[in-house]
C-alpha cells in the first residue's frame, strides 16, 4: 500500500480510535459533547481558519475546483431527489449524499497530505461549501413542507408558512453569519490590507489552531461511541457507499470535463470522499424525518470511510 497514503491517513485514524475509547469508556460522556463541539468550533476552528486565510491572496484562488464540486454535488442531489421523489425525506438523504465533514475530517486530513497549497484549495471550498448546500437544502426542504402542508390543510394551512423569500434570506444569512465561512472570509480580507499579523497575537492565534485538528477528531471518535446504529444499518451502508465512494466519482468526472488538474482536482476527490457531515443530522432533526437512519448513516460512513478514502487517495495519485 502507498506509503504517503498511509502516512496521511495514520494519525487521523489512530485520533479517532483514541477518542472511540474514551467515549466508550465513558472517560467523556454525552453531557460533555456538547460542550466540546463549542469549544471546536467557536474557539479552534475560527482561529486556525483565519491564520490560514489571513496570507492567501485573492489571485491565489480558483473557483473552476468549487464549481466541479458543486456542480457534481448538484447532479447527486437532484438525482436523489428524482428516484426518491420530492419530499422531506429524500431532501435529507440528498443532503447526506453531497454533504462532506470537510472541517472536522477534511481539515486535518488535507494539512497532513496536501500541505498548504492543499489547504487554500480545501479552505476555498469550505467557504462556500454550507452557504451552496445548506442553503439550497433549506429552500428544497421548505417547498416540500409547503408542499405537503398545501395538500393536506389547504390553502389556510399554506397561507401560515414564512415566505419563501424570508426562508432564503434567513438561510443565507445563517450560512455567512457561522463559525467556519466567517473567519474564513474575514482572514482573506485581512490578506488583502497588506498588514502583518504581530507576534504577540498570531502566535496565541497559531497555538489555538493548532489544538483544532487532535480534538476535532477525537471529538470524531467519541461522538462514533455515542451513536447507536441499530436495525437501519442496512440503508446506513447503501448511503455511506454512495457519499464515499459515487460522489467522489462525480466530483473527479466533472472535474475533468471542465480542465481541472493536479493539486485541486485531487483536494476536490478527497474532500467529496469525506464522510457524511453532521449539519445533516440537525437537518433531520429539524425537518423531523430520516433521524434514526441519518444518525446511523453517519456513523457509518465515518467508520467505512477508514477504507473508502484509503481507496481513494490512492487512485487520485494516477489522475494526471
Amino acid at each position: 500500500m502507498n506509503s504517503f497514503v498511509i502516512s496521511s491517513l495514520v494519525p487521523v485514524v489512530v485520533l479517532i480510535a483514541v477518542g472511540y475509547l474514551a467515549g466508550k469508556r465513558r472517560w467523556i460522556g454525552g453531557g460533555a459533547v456538547k460542550d466540546l463541539s463549542h469549544l471546536i468550533f467557536l474557539l479552534l476552528a475560527p482561529a486556525l481558519l483565519f491564520r490560514a486565510m489571513s496570507t492567501v491572496h485573492v489571485e491565489q484562488l480558483s473557483l473552476k475546483p468549487v464549481a466541479a464540486y458543486f456542480i457534481a454535488s448538484g447532479l447527486l442531489f437532484a438525482g436523489t431527489l428524482a428516484l426518491r421523489g420530492f419530499n422531506r425525506t429524500a431532501a435529507v438523504i440528498a443532503l447526506a449524499n453531497t454533504y462532506s465533514n470537510t472541517v472536522m475530517i477534511g481539515i486535518a486530513l488535507i494539512g497532513l497530505a496536501y500541505g498548504e497549497p492543499g489547504m487554500v484549495v480545501l479552505l476555498t471550498l469550505i467557504s462556500l461549501h454550507s452557504l451552496v448546500l445548506l442553503t439550497s437544502a433549506t429552500v428544497v426542504l421548505e417547498l416540500a413542507v409547503a408542499r405537503e402542508q398545501a395538500s393536506t390543510l389547504g390553502a389556510a394551512g399554506a397561507e401560515k408558512r414564512p415566505s419563501m423569500a424570508r426562508t432564503v434570506m434567513r438561510a443565507l444569512r445563517n450560512a455567512i453569519i457561522h463559525p467556519v465561512p466567517l473567519p474564513i472570509i474575514a482572514g482573506l480580507l485581512f490578506a488583502q490590507t497588506g498588514l502583518v499579523m504581530p507576534e504577540a497575537i498570531d502566535k496565541p492565534i497559531q497555538l489555538l489552531g493548532q489544538a483544532f485538528g487532535p480534538i476535532a477528531l477525537v471529538m470524531v471518535g467519541i461522538t462514533l461511541a455515542l451513536t447507536p446504529i441499530g436495525r437501519h444499518w442496512r440503508g446506513a451502508l447503501v448511503q455511506a457507499l454512495v457519499k464515499n465512494l459515487l460522489h467522489p466519482l462525480l466530483v473527479a468526472l466533472i472535474g475533468w470535463l471542465l480542465g481541472v488538474r493536479g493539486i485541486p482536482l485531487t483536494v476536490m476527490v478527497v474532500a467529496a470522499a469525506l464522510p457524511i457531515g453532521a449539519n445533516v443530522f440537525l437537518f433531520s432533526q429539524r425537518y423531523r424525518t430520516a433521524e434514526d437512519l441519518v444518525t446511523a448513516s453517519v456513523a457509518v460512513s465515518t467508520v467505512l470511510a477508514l477504507a473508502t478514502l484509503t481507496l481513494v487517495m490512492m487512485c487520485v495519485q494516477w489522475l494526471p
